[in-house]
C-alpha cells in the first residue's frame, strides 16, 4: 500500500490553529503555501491582511504580511506593489472586509488595473464578531443581527462581487471556488496559480473569491458546514472563472 507523507510548505510556519474546528481557513493556507513554494514566489511574497478572523495569518504564513485597517487591504498593496513591483502583492480578506467596509477600495483598485491578487474568502457572515450579517448573507439566512432571516426588502440581496469586478476592464484574472471537497480544493489551487501568474505577467488585477466554512456561527457541525455550501452557497453564488485574459 502506498502511502503520501505530509511535508508542510515553506510558506507555512509550524503553528496550532486558533481557528474554530470545521473552519476552512487553514485549507485555504494550506492551499496558497502550497502555490508560492510551487512557482518559486515565497521570498517575493507580500500578504496584506485585513479585519476578520484571518487577522492572525501572520502565524501561519512564512513570509512578509502586513496586517492593516478594516477594508484597507487593496489601497495598502497598491503602495507596496508600486513601490516594489516585483513584490508579488496578495490581499487576504473576508467578504465583510472586503465586500462591506472595503467595497471602494477593492473596485478602485480592479478599475486601476492595479497589478495584485486579493483571495476573498467568502462564509456569507461576519465570523470574528459574533456571526453578524453580511453583504454575502443568504436571504433568509439567520445570523445575530438578522435572527428572524435576512430579508432583500430591509438588507438587499447577496452581493455577487467577483462578477462586478470581473467587469471592469483592468481586470486579469477573475474566479469563485470552492473548498467543501477535494476536487473544489484542487480547483481552488489552480485558480490561485493562474491570478498570481496574471499579476507576474503584468495583465491586471486578478481575484478569487472561495466559499469557505463557518460552523461555528451557522450553528452546524463541521460536515454539515460542507453540505450547506453545496446546497446553499453555491445555487447563490456559482463557482467558475469569469474572466481570464
Amino acid at each position: 500500500m502506498k502511502t503520501k507523507e505530509y511535508i508542510r510548505p515553506k510558506s507555512l510556519k509550524p503553528t496550532q490553529t486558533h481557528y474554530c474546528p470545521g473552519c476552512t481557513h487553514g485549507i485555504i493556507h494550506r492551499i496558497l503555501a502550497e502555490v508560492l513554494d510551487e512557482m518559486n514566489l515565497r521570498e517575493k511574497a507580500v500578504a496584506v491582511i485585513g479585519v476578520g478572523c484571518s487577522c492572525f495569518a501572520e502565524r501561519y504564513f512564512n513570509f512578509d504580511c502586513i496586517d492593516v485597517a478594516h477594508g484597507r487591504a487593496p489601497a495598502v498593496a497598491t503602495g507596496v506593489k508600486r513601490a516594489n513591483p516585483n513584490l508579488v502583492t496578495i490581499t487576504y480578506q473576508g467578504d465583510g472586509d472586503m465586500t462591506a467596509i472595503g467595497s471602494a477600495e477593492a473596485l478602485h483598485a480592479a478599475i486601476r488595473g492595479e497589478k495584485i491578487t486579493s483571495i476573498m474568502i467568502n462564509n456569507a457572515i461576519y465570523g470574528m464578531t459574533g456571526g453578524q450579517m453580511s453583504p454575502t448573507t443568504l436571504i433568509g439566512q439567520k445570523t445575530s443581527t438578522s435572527p428572524y432571516g435576512k430579508k432583500a426588502e430591509e438588507a438587499g440581496y447577496p452581493v455577487r462581487f467577483v462578477e462586478t469586478l470581473a467587469l471592469q476592464e483592468g481586470v486579469a484574472y477573475a474566479a469563485r471556488t470552492a473548498v467543501n471537497n477535494i476536487g473544489n480544493i484542487l480547483k481552488t489551487k489552480a485558480a490561485i496559480k493562474k491570478a498570481l501568474q496574471a499579476q507576474i505577467d503584468g495583465k491586471g488585477y486578478s481575484i478569487v473569491e472561495i466559499l469557505s466554512t463557518c460552523p461555528t456561527n451557522w450553528g452546524v457541525s463541521p460536515k454539515e458546514a460542507l453540505k450547506w455550501i453545496e446546497e446553499k452557497m453555491i445555487p447563490v453564488f456559482p463557482l467558475g472563472e469569469f474572466k481570464e485574459i
